[in-house]
């Protein structure tokens, strides 16, 4: 298989973009904001006068996107299972933008790294509201860095706005493991802390609560807080160095739609010609077989998250999953391909779009495996933005800039509509497993 070299650039003033000849850029912009504040909070924000030049920073890192380390972040069965996936692939800042002018880069074995410059965020480019966000963290004795929850691309009052978690000595206002103007938690309860070597957040936000877990130890809780009920997960640098990998979410609250014995509950069987499609239920889920046809959904979504666990008879197999779809109408909607062909044994060529694939909008940028077992593929669509992961690794993003229609082949649709499950012709053989999914604000 050949590498593709890409360029990662870090705007480093208001947005993330790709160097000239990249193969992929990020879907969307930073949004506009107001001047950066890498903190909103008084107590952990230098102001400019405490900002010192340190020269210019460097330019942007040319890196060798290569199939077998994305192939290699693919998450474990169990992982896949409980609906984790990766924000951070290891090798580049596909789904991410950043604000403000600091040095963040990817370092040797997979690792996001930020050590000087002005306040800075990175931020995910989509925003989500219910999670677990877990990230390993190291850095400086004197670093004050954080990570964001449900924030803007520059947060204005993390006391109202936002969720601050901080990483920060001992010193300050709100050390590390505390919610900057919320609750603080004392450095004696983390014990004999050493930031300099790794540790792990794992953070739930969920509705109006949030509770943090350091190192495995439940350190904060959080109950009746008010936020926003929604936003980007973003990491902060503020001054110092600071590290960090395996930035990891799940979201939350998601519902299962009927793929078993009673499948009829859930979804309604439509075909192009009589008797071409046909849904089985088997002991491992529900066969699509032949085509055209499709299972509809008898609820509509607009925004909304969705998992699947699927399986195909063989990397050819060509099915999708549709949304927004115009109601009865065959296989009118947004499609997200479910296809695992490759190119001359090429990863990183997907014969048609690949698996995750907005399809005719954005192809993916690797085929995650062949299909053959089980694979997991997450769907966001959130207004005009879609971002899709396959086994844990974002493989395509889009933004939706065409003028607005009602059907999606032609334009933009925020409508709320059917999902469907796609018979694409008569060599379909597909076995959905599972499917879950929730509407989000």
């Amino acid at each position: 298989m050949k590498p593709v070299s890409l360029a990662i650039c870090l705007c480093l003033l208001s947005s993330l973009s790709l160097a000239s000849g990249c193969r992929q850029q990020s879907a969307k912009p930073a949004p506009e904001a107001p001047p950066a504040q890498a903190n909103a909070s008084e107590a952990t924000t230098k102001t400019e006068d405490e900002l010192v030049d340190e020269g210019p920073i460097a330019p942007p890192q040319e890196i060798e996107l290569k199939a077998e380390t994305l192939l290699a972040a693919q998450l474990n069965p169990e992982q896949l299972e409980q609906g984790w996936v990766r924000l951070f692939d290891g090798q580049s800042l596909y789904g991410w933008f950043v604000v403000g002018n600091a040095d963040w880069q990817i370092a040797p074995e997979g690792v996001l790294k930020v050590t000087r410059g002005e306040p800075s965020f990175l931020c995910t480019s989509f925003q989500i509201p219910n999670y677990e966000l877990q990230v390993d963290f190291r850095s400086d004795a004197k670093t004050n860095s954080g990570i964001f929850m449900r924030c803007g691309p520059q947060p204005q009052d993390v006391g109202l706005d936002c969720f601050e978690l901080n990483i920060a000595p001992a010193e300050n206002p709100f050390p590390t493991g505390s919610l900057v103007q919320r609750k603080k938690v004392e450095p004696a309860e983390l014990g004999d802390f050493d930031p300099t070597t790794w540790h792990t957040y794992l953070v739930r936000v969920s509705g109006n609560q949030v509770t943090v877990t350091l190192d495995g130890k439940l350190i904060l809780q959080l109950d009746d807080a008010q936020v926003s009920p929604t936003g980007h997960i973003s990491l902060q640098h503020n001054e110092g160095q600071v590290e960090f990998r395996n930035v990891l979410v799940r979201p939350l609250e998601l519902t299962e739609l009927n793929l078993g014995e009673d499948w009829e509950e859930d979804w309604t069987l439509s075909e192009k010609e009589p008797d071409t499609f046909k849904a089985t239920p088997t002991e491992e889920g529900l066969q699509l077989t032949g085509g055209s046809g499709q299972l509809q959904s008898k609820q509509a979504f607009g925004n909304f998250l969705l998992q699947a666990r699927y399986t195909l008879a063989s990397p050819e197999v060509n099915s999708g999953i549709f949304f927004r779809c115009i109601p009865d109408a065959l296989l009118d909607g947004y499609e997200c391909q479910v296809n695992h062909a490759v190119v001359d044994g090429d990863p990183l060529r997907p014969l048609d779009a690949g698996a995750g694939a907005i399809f005719r909008r954005q192809p993916a940028r690797v085929v995650m495996g062949d299909g053959s077992k089980p694979t997991y593929l997450t769907l966001l669509a959130s207004g005009a933005q879609m971002d899709t992961w396959v086994n844990g690794v974002l493989v395509a993003e889009f933004n939706d800039t065409r003028e607005p229609n009602e059907n999606p082949r032609k334009g933009l649709r925020l409508e709320a509509g059917p999902i469907a499950l796609q018979g694409h012709d008569a060599t379909t053989d597909v076995t959905y497993q599972s499917l879950k999914i929730v509407e989000i604000e």
